[in-house]
């Protein structure tokens, strides 16, 4: 029977994260990565069904200390609707447009026709996210910061004013370094247009 512990877990996402780095995603192997961790390839299946399902928790597991701070913007409190939307696009647009994150997309977007890696990027990273979005976007719906409407729809309308300046040049590999002024500059535009569309009725 095999033991499961956190520590050998661990260590196999350890040499994982080594081994993609040094080698890329294509050229890494689970058996390079069974070589480098020790043991038969069977211990790192029990952990992990996949090599995207591995690479997919190296990279998740790097980003999560992120991916919490961009949104607990949403949860600093202030009666001011703009200015968390655009403390939390700024942290967002910061993250994903930065030159690792921007790899990664790209890897997992040429990856989703030939295996799962798009799969569990999208439901680790894209939907995880929505779903923390649209309970913000209810929570000022109900409070009358925002007009009443769908709350995930309201979200990915603004996600998609966040990127709309920067998604089709980034998908073309078209986008240069995208700097602070930037981002700051394109998420202000995108929260004056969502406020226009969405912003509470005033009295």
């Amino acid at each position: 029977m095999r033991v499961r512990t956190e520590a050998k877990r661990q260590a196999i996402l350890d040499v994982a994260a080594k081994t993609f780095q040094e080698l890329g995603f294509a050229r890494t192997s689970m058996s390079e990565i069974c070589a480098r961790v020790g043991g038969s390839k069977a211990t790192i299946y029990n952990y992990f069904a996949s090599k995207e399902e591995l690479f997919s928790e190296v990279m998740f597991q790097s980003t999560e200390a992120e991916f919490i701070v961009i949104h607990h913007a949403l949860a600093e409190s202030t009666d001011d609707i703009a200015a968390s939307l655009r403390r939390f696009g700024e942290r967002l647009l910061g993250f994903i447009y930065s030159p690792r994150i921007r790899a990664e997309r790209h890897l997992a977007i040429a990856e989703s026709k030939r295996s799962d890696l798009g799969r569990l990027v999208y439901e680790r990273g894209v939907l995880r996210s929505q779903t923390l979005m649209s309970a913000f976007m209810d929570g000022a719906m109900s409070d009358g910061r925002l007009r009443r409407a769908d709350p995930l729809v309201a979200t990915r309308h603004f996600i998609g004013l966040l990127e709309a300046e920067l998604l089709e040049p980034f998908l073309h590999h078209q986008l240069g370094d995208v700097d602070d002024a930037q981002i700051k500059a394109v998420t202000a535009r995108a929260v004056d247009v969502f406020m226009a569309g969405y912003g509470a009725a005033r009295a």
